[in-house]
């Protein structure tokens, strides 16, 4: 029986590319191919036993041409350890074409497939058939926790585990009180060897029925035992049991052993009346524990989670949308780009816009950072989830849906939190064998300890003890949670990770690369200093100038506007107005002709120019802009771009934490060591052409460096990607955003040392975590096994491991980022 598919094929620019796809393909055996350039797709007919698809895939990559493959995020289910996460990885991975990484702390399994080869219903398949539940993640269904939320939602879930845990804590009480009435003495008899919560030694045979000292009737403790541990623990047990059979080994496997082996052994010792102590409340307890465990660990991570949802819920549900001259109500799923809606005071922008009426501010602070509102009006730019403060806005649609900025941030997050660092590596090798591990040390401490202590109830305690303490959970938990609150806490403060890798690759930074233009400064001229001569006041000045310029867009006639309204200059009328491309302008103001320009146009025009003041300033670097009246000089303008106020500062700081910091710029030698000197850069690369840029940053890194890349423009994007970690300034250039490794929205270079700072602090929580799993499992087991932890204290460690690991990345909220500063 033959097997179709049909996939898409990137990479082909014509009909001779399908042509040499399908050749390539055809040689293989048993392989029917046919390549259709106008749809980009292949579809290909495979013969069993035959090539399997996987070779199929491999001839397209090595043709030169791609498989082109699409990413869904899957929720998942039944996740209890790190073993687990390896499980769904591998059934996953195994499919053709899928690479697939699962992360337990969020229960989210990330997954790139060649469409056509496999689709999201296999998947979903794959993961069942596994033993555990996937969906498709929904981030707006996942991010509410409203009161309508349906009853198999996350809180629905919650309060069904508190009233299962509740229900086993009810029924452990007694076995509770029993301990408790025996460690005061209220009992005949010795303490069994196994330890003080396994029950008590009768002096001889029993009836099931019986009781001995403070001990409970064996029949009621099996009862209810029985009760604790096939109903209140049946998840445990259904996880158990389809791991098992599907050749899996994880921590259910590990405690489903432990408590069984204890109830069957208890059960057989009481409906046979043997003269053996019973480990009833043992089990009990165990699964009591391991219950509560789980869900502190399950709010431990909904926590560490909530700011990844505080994202979800920025964005309002309603927006008030335009139809007809009218106003009505919508879902914002309906808008659509180029709708007109209206923003109130105090209402969250539901898209990302155009301001085309109404001014006001903006609280950009969850999306930015940015502390400050921003003012807002026609023209500016408002971005879906930031807060309207003051006045009503009217806005034009620009991006809705998975365009909008948040939307973008939303999903680098998700991308961040969902992939792995390469420091959990050795914690992923380790769970592949832990749990095998850990039934092979339970089995030797079962047969050694009967062996050589001549005792099958001691030795049966300690080999529960070790199955009960066993924790591949704190493994799996101690990376992916402390990323994620690293990642949440970047996001909150405008600073996106691209990856985990990114993350942890900040903090071995040696060398930082910043460019010039847009990341040192602000990347537009502003007014840098102005002097008024003849008789004329610096408002003089500025008045003609604006009046000049009001209607250009040009940046100096912008940079000049700005001035001037921040001294508060009333701009009077104009009347015929000319342009001189390339030199200035003129008019009429008052009655009298004004010229504005180049010192040259000036020159031109008959006025005499002051060219010791204008030399001066050309030689800092400045553009020089002159103003006449009436063929007289009124005054120069000098514009140069502007270098970012914390610019200086974050220098400083970058130096203070051993970093070499370079200046790279297109820009001569002169003006880019004048701009170096203002902000504390000795080292300049100055000159280097865009296609330059990536070759200087591979000739740094060749001298053994880990070179870092700070740049905003296109003509960064090769060397952003040539760096081993690189930033991308949040108001620059798409392809910039596109290529860096970590994107600062906020447009602050203060930013850069809130990434590396940020980076350090996580990888430390990263190592305090594994330092704790690994050292809780190399320090319990031998416990265990030698007798000196009884189960129930086993099951109270293990249950409290992965609640440690968990919280203990929770004190990542600690960190602070720098103060912050407007735009």
């Amino acid at each position: 029986m033959s097997q179709t598919v049909s996939f898409p094929v990137g990479g082909m620019s014509c009909a001779s590319c399908a042509a040499r796809v399908e050749k390539v393909l055809n040689r293989l055996d048993g392989v029917q191919a046919s390549v259709n350039f106008a749809t980009g797709r292949a579809q290909v007919s495979l013969a069993d036993g035959t090539a399997p698809l996987a070779t199929v895939l491999d001839a397209v990559d090595k043709a030169g041409f791609t498989v082109e493959r699409h990413s869904v995020d899957l929720a998942l289910t039944g996740l209890s350890c790190a073993s687990c996460v390896t499980r769904v990885e591998k059934v996953l991975n195994a499919l053709p074409s899928v690479t697939a990484t699962v992360n337990l702390a969020t229960e989210r399994a990330h997954v790139t497939f060649a469409e056509g080869v496999v689709d999201n219903a296999a998947l979903i398949a794959a993961v069942e058939k596994a033993g555990y539940g996937a969906r498709l993640y929904q981030p707006e269904a996942d991010g509410q926790h409203g009161a309508g939320q349906a009853a198999d939602g996350p809180d629905g879930k919650m309060r069904a585990q508190w009233a299962n845990f509740a229900l086993a804590a009810v029924l452990s009480l007694p076995f509770v009180v029993q301990m408790l009435a025996m460690m005061v003495g209220y009992h005949t008899g010795g303490m069994p060897a196994g330890g003080m919560l396994t029950g008590t030694m009768p002096a001889g045979a029993m009836n099931a029925g019986q009781t001995h000292g403070g001990e409970m009737p064996r029949l009621l403790q099996l009862g209810l035992a029985a009760v604790v541990l096939f109903w209140c623990g049946r998840g445990m047990y259904a996880a158990a049991w389809h791991a098992v059979r599907n050749g899996a080994a994880t921590m259910d496997v590990l405690v489903v052993l432990g408590t069984g082996v204890a109830f069957v052994f208890s059960t057989v010792v009481t409906l046979l009346g043997l003269d053996q102590p019973v480990y009833f409340e043992a089990a009990a307890l165990v699964v009591t524990l391991v219950l509560l465990g789980r869900l502190l660990e399950a709010r431990a991570k909904a926590r560490a989670r909530a700011g990844m949802e505080s994202l979800l819920r920025l964005q309002p549900r309603m927006a008030h949308v335009e139809r007809g001259g009218v106003v009505v109500d919508e879902p914002v799923e309906h808008l659509g780009v180029g709708d007109v809606f209206v923003v109130k005071p105090g209402e969250s922008v539901p898209v990302d816009g155009t301001v085309q009426g109404g001014a006001s501010e903006v609280d950009e602070a969850m999306l930015t950072g940015e502390s400050n509102p921003v003012a807002k009006a026609v023209g500016a730019r408002v971005f879906a989830g930031t807060v309207n403060q003051t006045g009503a806005l009217r806005v034009g649609a620009t991006g809705v849906g998975e365009q909008t900025v948040l939307a973008s941030i939303v999903r680098m997050v998700q991308q961040a939190q969902g992939s792995k660092a390469s420091v959990q590596r050795l914690a992923d090798r380790v769970s592949a064998i832990f749990v095998p591990a850990v039934l092979g040390l339970a089995a030797l401490t079962f047969g050694l300890g009967w062996l050589i202590m001549g005792n099958m109830s001691a030795s049966l305690v300690n080999a529960v003890s070790v199955l009960v303490i066993a924790c591949p959970c704190s493994l799996g938990l101690a990376t992916p949670t402390a990323i994620m609150v690293g990642t949440g806490l970047g996001a909150k403060v405008g600073i996106l990770f691209r990856n985990a890798d990114a993350l942890e690759q900040a903090r071995r930074l040696t060398t930082l690369v910043l460019d010039k233009t847009g990341t040192l400064t602000r990347g537009r001229p502003g007014v840098a200093a102005l002097q008024a001569v003849g008789g004329a006041t610096p408002a003089d000045l500025l008045r003609l100038a604006c009046a000049l310029e009001q209607n250009s867009e040009h940046p100096v006639a912008r940079a000049i506007m700005d001035h001037a309204k921040s001294q508060a200059i009333a701009v009077p009328e104009l009347a015929d107005f000319k342009a001189v491309p390339g030199k200035g302008v003129t008019g009429v103001v008052d009655g009298q002709a004004v010229l504005l320009g180049s010192p040259d146009f000036l020159q031109a025009g008959g006025c005499v120019v002051d060219l010791p003041l204008v030399h001066g300033w050309q030689d800092q670097g400045r553009t020089v802009i002159g103003v006449a009246r009436g063929g007289s000089v009124v005054g120069y303008l000098a514009l140069a771009d502007q270098i970012r106020p914390e610019a200086r500062n974050a220098v400083a700081a970058l130096k203070q934490r051993g970093l070499n910091v370079i200046m790279l710029s297109g820009d001569n030698e002169r003006n880019a060591r004048l701009v170096a000197g203002q902000v504390g850069i000795e080292t300049v690369l100055a000159g280097v052409l865009p296609g330059e840029k990536a070759a200087e940053i591979g000739r740094l890194k060749g001298a053994g460096r880990c070179v870092g890349m700070v740049g905003d423009g296109i003509n960064d994007a090769p060397a952003l990607a040539s760096a081993d970690v690189s930033f991308a300034i949040g108001a620059g250039a798409a392809i910039a955003l596109e290529t860096a490794d970590i994107v600062l929205v906020r447009s602050n270079l203060m930013a850069v040392v809130d990434a590396i700072e940020l980076s350090h602090a996580t990888v430390g929580k990263i190592r305090q975590n594994l330092f704790f799993a690994f050292i809780y499992n190399i320090l319990g087991l031998p416990l265990a096994a030698f007798g000196l932890l009884d189960p129930v204290v086993a099951g109270a460690a293990m249950a409290l491991s992965s609640v440690s690991v968990v919280s203990n990345s929770l004190l990542l909220n600690r960190w602070k980022p720098h103060t912050k500063t407007t735009f």
